[in-house]
């Protein structure tokens, strides 16, 4: 039976001006293939798909997938306010969905000033484009991280209402996107005056995503299937992390509810959001990995060996009640299924049979949302 609590309703993407940061990445690209299933009209502004830690013999999710031949793609950096102005005010969006970021907790210790410079002031530029370059524009979503909140290893989930923080560069810099997103609704978008400038603005906060596509460095899966692939041992600095692990499905169909309700509830939406997965999905990296080496079988191999000294959060929880009482939202895989979902799409030989999948999966997903 589907865990489904509200209707999506493609109809209402179809011809849509959707304009996507970072539509490249692993997010990103997932998004834009999901948008182009509902004919929604995409451009998409971001730097140019990277390639580390791309396996030699496979391109990046973006170029797999074809999106640049299927959208308009416009290569950019979001630190270039000029340029991205301009693709604002070319395109005159409907809605916007900020994604492009950097997105790494470990190499934001060797970059601070490009993860605050991406991160902090490449939201200030999407939305002063936002504020002054796109006069048919009716919904804004910020997409943020779990790792926003001043994290105190607490064992019950944050709620909206907690403070912003940030011990590394990169969660720090998230704690200040949502405080830009924050005092960009109270000064430019209020709720209590959207009659008169027509925008909401909403952000998304979700945790640690896992799907296929994705082949960043420092990351559990893709580290698990580089490791598959050439034979060798997965190599964890702390198998007893607990993360709250979803589907990559689950929090881009919370950003497309919150975008959907930005035009009919807009004083409902228009505040910061949490997209984490069920109780039962705090999970520690050891029972991932192990989830993993069930379905991959005994060619896969992992350890435990120390790290680098370098601070990574043991604990960290998302109290999502407000997305799934008043939204309607809840995730729709369990962890069984996501392992699974991700697994298939790393076992295609060819980009023609994961560009299969990955259409296969969107597909599945939304018939999930459109039952009862």
């Amino acid at each position: 039976m589907s865990k489904s609590t509200f209707r999506s309703d493609p109809s209402f993407w179809h011809g849509r001006r959707v304009f996507v940061t970072g539509h490249t990445g692993f997010k990103g690209s997932w998004l834009t293939a999901w948008l182009l299933q509902m004919q929604a009209q995409v451009r998409g502004f971001a730097l140019p798909p990277t390639l580390e830690g791309v396996p030699e013999g496979r391109q990046s999710f973006f170029d797999e997938l074809g999106l640049a031949a299927e959208i308009d793609h416009v290569p950019g950096d979001i630190r270039d306010q000029a340029a991205l102005h301009q693709a604002v005010q070319a395109f005159d969006p409907e809605i916007v969905i900020h994604m492009a970021a950097q997105p790494l907790v470990r190499y934001s210790y060797a970059a601070p000033v490009e993860t605050y410079a991406t991160n902090v002031m490449g939201t200030v530029h999407l939305l002063e484009a936002c504020r002054t370059a796109a006069p048919s524009l009716r919904s804004i979503v910020v997409v943020s991280s779990d790792k926003c909140y001043e994290n105190r290893e607490q064992i019950w989930g944050y709620r909206e209402s907690d403070p912003m923080g940030g011990h590394d560069p990169y969660s720090n810099s998230k704690g200040c996107t949502e405080l830009v997103t924050a005092s960009y609704r109270s000064s430019y978008f209020p709720p209590e005056r959207q009659q008169e400038h027509g925008v909401t603005l909403a952000s998304g906060r979700a945790g640690n995503v896992i799907g296929g596509g994705d082949w960043s460095p420092d990351r559990i899966v893709p580290d698990a299937m580089r490791a598959f692939a050439m034979g060798g041992t997965l190599h964890l600095r702390n198998p007893g992390a607990l993360r709250p692990w979803q589907h990559v499905l689950d929090p881009l169909a919370g950003y497309l509810r919150l975008a959907e309700m930005g035009f009919s509830a807009p004083e409902l939406c228009a505040r910061g959001w949490n997209f984490g997965p069920d109780d039962q999905m705090t999970l520690s990296v050891e029972e991932i990995v192990t989830g993993f080496a069930q379905t991959l079988g005994p060619a896969f191999r992992w350890d435990s060996q120390a790290g680098d000294g370098l601070h990574e959060a043991h604990l960290l929880k998302l109290d999502c009640t407000a997305a799934r009482q008043l939204l309607g939202w809840q995730p729709q895989l369990d962890a069984a299924e996501m392992t699974r979902w991700t697994a298939d799409w790393y076992e295609g030989q060819t980009p023609e049979q994961r560009c299969a999948v990955t259409a296969e999966q969107i597909t599945a997903y939304r018939a999930r949302l459109a039952e009862r």
